[in-house]
């Protein structure tokens, strides 16, 4: 055994679950009956291993010059042994963060935005429907009892939102970022809204689309295929609006923007709820250890995940007046998983799905990138390298008598009592 493969037995010796390797020449290094074992075709992708680069590791199983056996979960319990650092503390220097202001810059036009978008949330809609809850809620759920499904944490958290944003019949509420339609529905089926939602993905709109129609809901619910940008206000502006796992897509450089924009969506007094992943680094550009690039590469072109305390800036500077923030980092991990054990339970159906739509080849990499994904992520929220944080934030209207107190000059009660009591203030919609 040569000195690279002395210094891989030390660091596997280390690790908290077994983790056998085979190296191309054939080599065995590790134990033999480890949970999880990589059989390595090129040096490279070995070197990624033992520099603890876990990210590039991730890209060579995708493109198969790394094949994996074991368990999702035994492997990101190796994975995170492996690492040299905290890959949220990967601190930019200010000509990375220069350049990668730049980029943000140019890489979100609305042409480019609704390229990122579908190529993510347009994959197929039967693949997402294998690991979704039957709602196909694509964002974190919101587990209060231990025992929660997910479907029902799911449940939770849509009705979480609502009371934050105190919806009331009538109301005029705006869910920029639809998805697939979950928020929109259940706004407006318990607490009688008038809702309308945008998105760029095109599946998405059309599964809305025939939600609508199937419910009944046409005059009160609507979706429309565009950008937020090109989304004028209406009416004197929307009661509420919710933005829901959508602005992880804004871009850095365009996120005081992005906040000008919705404030001139709202009315005075008006509230917005923010939702959405936020970076664990407060200086970060990006995940170190090549997990920023994966995600970049295979899941999330375009995106870019801010520290909580770099978007109430741009938030307060754009004229909103943030009045509760809460963060769900532990009910994403949980999430995460729950969708990551479902999606490895249908292997099989996921990998047929998806060869329907794109052929075998592609299929196994999208496959096994979604997989390294879910898992990954999950892995990422439960370290803290990133957070999930509902931010509601308020336009203050400017008269001090608004409201159930002095100073208010918004729908905001400035208490949580309605928040945690399990009740909504306003009764669902007959």
């Amino acid at each position: 055994m040569n000195a690279f493969s002395h210094a891989l037995q030390a660091r596997l010796e280390g690790l908290p679950v077994g983790l056998a390797l085979e190296l191309p020449g054939g080599q065995q290094v590790g134990p033999a009956d480890a949970p999880v074992a990589l059989r390595f075709h090129d040096r490279r992708s070995l070197t990624a291993l033992a520099l603890g680069e876990i990210g590039d590791v991730g890209a060579a199983i995708v493109e198969g010059r790394v094949m994996l056996q074991g368990s999702m979960r035994d492997l990101m319990a190796a994975a995170a042994g492996l690492l040299r650092g905290d890959p949220a503390r990967a601190n930019a220097s200010w000509w990375q963060q220069m350049m990668a202001r730049a980029r943000s810059r140019a890489v979100h036009t609305i042409a480019r935005d609704a390229r990122q978008v579908q190529f993510h949330y347009d994959l197929s809609d039967d693949f997402y429907a294998l690991w979704l809850d039957p709602r196909r809620v694509y964002s974190c759920a919101y587990y209060t009892q231990a025992d929660m499904t997910l479907a029902q944490a799911q449940e939770a958290k849509l009705d979480l939102i609502c009371r934050k944003l105190r919806l009331a019949p009538g109301e005029r509420l705006l869910d920029i970022g639809a998805g697939w339609g979950g928020l929109l529905l259940w706004a407006a089926e318990r607490y009688g809204v008038d809702a309308t939602g945008i998105t760029l993905s095109r599946n998405q709109h059309a599964h809305v689309q025939r939600l609508i129609e199937e419910r009944g809901l046409q005059g009160r619910v609507r979706v429309r295929l565009c950008d937020w940008r090109e989304l004028a206000a209406e009416g004197g502006g929307y009661d509420k609006i919710a933005s829901v796992g959508m602005f992880e897509h804004v871009g850095r450089a365009h996120m005081p923007e992005y906040f000008r924009h919705v404030r001139s969506l709202l009315r005075p007094g008006g509230l917005l709820m923010n939702h959405g992943i936020t970076a664990g680094g407060v200086d970060n550009a990006q995940l170190g250890a090549g997990l920023g690039d994966f995600i970049e590469k295979y899941i999330f072109p375009g995106g870019e995940l801010l520290h909580v305390s770099a978007v109430l800036h741009d938030m307060a500077e754009a004229g909103l007046e943030m009045v509760d923030t809460e963060n769900l980092r532990p009910h994403y991990a949980r999430t995460l998983w729950a969708w990551s054990d479902a999606l490895e339970s249908r292997l099989d159906e996921a990998l047929a799905v998806l060869s329907r739509q794109q052929g075998p080849e592609a299929a196994g990499r999208a496959l096994r990138a979604y997989r390294l994904y879910l898992a990954g992520s999950a892995m990422g929220f439960e370290r803290g390298w990133m957070a999930l944080h509902q931010m509601v934030a308020i336009r203050p209207d400017g008269n001090l008598q608004t409201g159930t107190m002095v100073g208010a000059q918004s729908d905001y009660p400035f208490h949580r009592e309605s928040l945690y009591s399990g009740r909504s203030t306003h009764p669902p919609a007959p």
